[in-house]
Formats: structure tokens, sequence, C-alpha cells
């Protein structure tokens, strides 16, 4: 068994209804965007239940109950009418500014193109989402662990093996994982969000975060959404479940997707870029501003050629999520 799977301003971009003084947070810090939204890490964290032994779900809500979410922590997330693990899902995403030293966990920075090796030299001493994982993979597996370090150790497995599976969080064209790739979506133009760090929005982060699954998942609830994609997917599971808990594979697996589905489907070819750290999308030559200037447009013919791969990642992240709590509590 083998437990392994980055800059400033990737996986923050907050949406419009969220708080005033937290739109003001995220579009103009140099924090990165969310990973999957709401929505796409409730539904991991509701497929993974459909797939955890009663021994390891009650266990996991066990845990959760006894060491609650601080009451005060501002939440991003609507969290009303949410069972304890589906709350926790989004859970890691609420403490960008109590404990910034966990931003860089939610993401791997593999170039495009970059040949499958090693992931040390992708992940920074200040840490990554394949590191991060084991590390709070090793914290809960622990009895030993402080019980509040246990339950926080539960929100960020159950938090970054979903970030895991979002392809973008796996890759990076000096882009930021695409934070830097401005998109017209839909017709909405992207606009100028913070200029210090030359950020747009909708880019093809934040679509692929929650546009294009609000538009696949439509007026269905997040537990009808998730049982949805399970049941699309029951002929796979025993194929993932046969694979095994292996985190660096599943890093290089996300950053295969965006080689081959995130960047090439859309409609105008973005090049390779040579690899160099940026810390925003002034860097790299401006790098979002000449993205900007090759007018991406993205539309229904776009949603349409990703959502397999988007339906499955999600669909395979909660049977991969209770594969490790279901080792974890056997």
């Amino acid at each position: 068994m083998k437990f392994n799977c980055s800059s400033q301003f990737r996986r923050h971009k907050a949406r419009t209804w969220v708080l005033g003084a937290t739109i003001i947070f995220f579009l103009f810090s140099p924090l990165r965007a969310w990973s999957w939204g709401c929505e796409g890490h409730q539904a991991v964290a509701l497929i993974a239940e459909k797939h955890m032994t009663p021994h390891a779900l009650e266990k996991a809500n066990e845990l959760l109950q006894s060491e609650p979410i601080d009451s005060s922590l501002s939440r991003y997330c609507p969290s009303q009418g949410l069972d304890l693990m589906t709350d926790s899902s989004t859970w890691a995403d609420d403490l960008r500014s109590s404990r910034p030293e966990a931003s860089p966990w939610h993401y791997i920075d593999i170039p495009r193109n970059a040949p499958r090796g090693s992931l040390a030299e992708f992940c920074p001493a200040t840490g990554c989402v394949t590191s991060a994982l084991t590390q709070q993979i090793e914290l809960l597996r622990d009895e030993a662990t402080e019980p509040h370090m246990r339950a926080d150790a539960l929100r960020f497995v159950i938090h970054f093996v979903g970030d895991l599976h979002q392809p973008l969080h796996c890759v990076s064209n000096n882009d930021e994982g695409g934070n830097c790739v401005p998109i017209i979506f839909f017709g909405k133009a992207p606009m100028l969000k913070n200029e210090q760090f030359q950020a747009y929005a909708p880019n093809l982060h934040s679509i692929w975060d929650t546009s294009i699954i609000l538009r696949l998942k439509g007026t269905a609830t997040e537990a009808q959404w998730a049982g949805a994609l399970d049941q699309k997917y029951s002929s796979s599971v025993s194929a993932w479940e046969k694979g095994g808990v292996h985190v660096e594979d599943w890093a290089w697996e996300g950053h295969a997707l965006a080689d081959s589905v995130v960047y090439p489907k859309l409609p105008v070819a973005i090049p390779v870029e040579k690899a160099m750290p940026v810390k925003s999308c002034a860097d790299d030559n401006h790098v979002s501003t000449r993205m900007l200037k090759l007018h991406e447009q993205v539309s229904q013919g776009y949603v349409d050629a990703v959502a397999p791969a988007v339906n499955e990642q999600l669909a395979k992240a909660g049977v991969r999520l209770a594969m490790v709590l279901n080792q974890i509590w056997p």
C-alpha cells in the first residue's frame, strides 16, 4: 500500500453569492481558487458514504461528532441539512485566513507534458496535495493523535481526495492551474478582478470548479446527483477498488486528464509554456493577458466534451475516499 500525491493565486475564486467580506478577500488577495466548489466536494463525500463499511462510517461520524467544527469559523458553503461527512468536505477551504500554511496543500504543480516520474521535484517544502494527504492519513490512522487533530485530519482527507481528482489541481502551464486562462463562458466575458495579479473571471479553473458542475447537476439535489453518479459508474467500482490506494498514481491520472481533455478540448489551442515558477497571473510575461487575447469561448460543446471526465473523476474520488477510510477503520 502506498500513500503519496502548487503558487499563491490558484484555488480561491469566490462565487458571487458569498458574503461581501469574503468576496473582497478572495478577489483581491494572491490566493488560489476553490476546488470542485461546494457541490463537487459534497458529491464526493456522499458517494464515499455509499462505499464505506458500516464500521468505518460509524467511526468517522463518531470522530466528527465528538470534535465538531468550530462554530465561529465562517463557512463558505451552506451546511444546513448536510450530514457530518458531507459538511466536513468543504471545511478545508474555510481555513484560508486562519491557517495560511495549509493553502499549498490543495494542489501540486506538475508542468504540462511532464514525463511521468517522481513527484518530489514538484512538491515544495511547504507541501502539496500528495504530501499533505499522505501526512493527514497517517495522523488519522494513529490513535495516539490528539482527538481534535484526528478530526481535522479526517476533514483534510475528505477534502484532499476530492482536490486530487480535479485535473487542474495536478497541472500548471505557468497559469496557476488554469486560473490565468480567461474564459468567455456561455457569452459571459471575463472581467479583471485583480489588477495587481492580473486575475480574470471566469477562467478555466473556475469553470471546472463550479460552472460546469452546476450545468451537469442541473436542478437535482446534491444527494440525487451523487446517487446518479454512483449508479452511472457502478460497473467500474470493482476495478477502482482493485487498483488500491496509490496517491501519486491518482495525481498522474489527473495530470493526464488535463493534458488529454481539459486543455485540448478548448476551442483555441493553448501552447505548452516553458515551465517556470510563477506567483501570479502577471508572471511569465503576463500570462493571463496573453491568454486573454486568445478569446477562449466555452459553450455547450466544451461542456459535453469534458462531462465524462468530470463525472468519472467525482465518482472515482468518492470510491477512493471510501477505500482510504475503510483501510483506516477495517
